[in-house]
């Protein structure tokens, strides 16, 4: 009886043997494994911040178990969009995006476009802001931008890559101006607290950021908002916006989420289920509200129309300002 024991017990090993030789090879994503959120910058920027804001959302409201944030940078952004279309099929697997990804796949010419990949939803805007020191000479907008139009040498810090929101802005607010976009020299920082540093160490005379970006610098008196770039003013910002100041425009930068290609239409309704939940609860409005973001929740298709018509509108400025070709994928 225990040499039959023996053999039965041994037989599942048998049968494992197989398995076990194919330990090298991923196995496919399971329904009960953790959602994966990529973050394609780096950490402390605003897609991880809005990242990190969704998965504690998400499992605060009880609507995910575990959702784990990595970062995988690269290339302004392109590297992880390159890693969400080679991850083909995976339903565990999403990434954070937004205009910035939209302008980086352009000017650089990403091997993946973003058409390559599956819209989820749009989350939140938020318009960019002028910022200056403290201490700086112009207190005005319009003060600002008579010496930006005199050519005084100023020179302004953008904390987005060329074809990012923060580049975008500077670009489009110069045309509006009648200064040639050629004519505004700028320097380019990588993340939030270089980009403070160089502007309250007058390295840069103004900046162009997103106008939650500094919060805590504005109200402790650091610096000083001059204008926003959205239709309206912002809450808890003391600055009019551009059309207050009687220019026609309006810059506002947007993020939202995408899947890999491959995955069914049942399995896109399923995540866009997700995020339709979170959007309602109590704890996306409260991220929502201590974020100063404002609400512009757009999925499924409707979502990939306005994606479609973005990358239109940006591959155009991008070309208009020499950063691509002609035509655009």
């Amino acid at each position: 009886m225990r040499r039959g024991r023996a053999r039965t017990a041994a037989l599942p090993l048998l049968l494992l043997l197989p398995l076990l030789l194919l330990v090298g090879c991923t196995p496919a994503p399971q329904p009960e494994d953790p959602l994966r959120l990529m973050v394609p910058t780096p950490a402390g920027g605003g897609y991880d911040v809005t990242a990190r804001t969704v998965a504690i959302a998400l499992e605060d409201a009880g609507l995910a178990e575990e959702v784990e944030v990595f970062n995988l940078t690269g290339s302004a952004g392109t590297t992880g969009l390159s890693r969400l279309v080679h991850e083909s099929g995976n339903t565990r697997l999403i990434m954070q995006m937004g205009l910035g990804l939209v302008g980086s796949a352009l000017a650089d010419r990403a091997p993946h476009p973003i058409a390559d990949a599956t819209p989820l939803a749009r989350l939140l805007e938020e318009p960019e802001a002028v910022v200056v020191p403290h201490d700086s000479p112009y207190r005005t907008f319009d003060q600002l931008a008579k010496a930006w139009r005199e050519r005084s040498g100023l020179r302004a810090g953008v904390g987005s890559h060329p074809g990012g929101p923060d580049h975008q802005a500077l670009m489009l607010i110069a045309e509006t101006l009648g200064v040639s976009p050629a004519d505004t020299p700028f320097s380019r920082y990588d993340g939030g607290g270089k980009l403070l540093a160089a502007l309250l160490s007058h390295k840069i005379d103004f900046a162009l950021t997103g106008s939650a970006e500094y919060r805590h610098a504005i109200a402790a008196g650091q610096l000083r908002v001059l204008a926003v770039t959205g239709p309206q003013r912002v809450a808890g910002i003391n600055a009019p916006t551009l059309r207050e100041h009687g220019h026609d425009l309006e810059v506002v930068n947007w993020r939202g989420l995408m899947a890999p290609p491959g995955i069914s239409q049942r399995e896109r309704a399923e995540l866009i289920a997700l995020l339709d939940r979170l959007h309602t609860t109590p704890q996306w409005r409260r991220a929502l509200r201590d974020n100063g973001w404002t609400d512009a929740y757009l999925s499924g298709d409707a979502f990939s129309r306005f994606l479609t018509a973005e990358n239109k509108r940006v591959a155009a400025l991008l070309h208009r300002l020499g950063l691509t070709g002609p035509t655009t994928r």
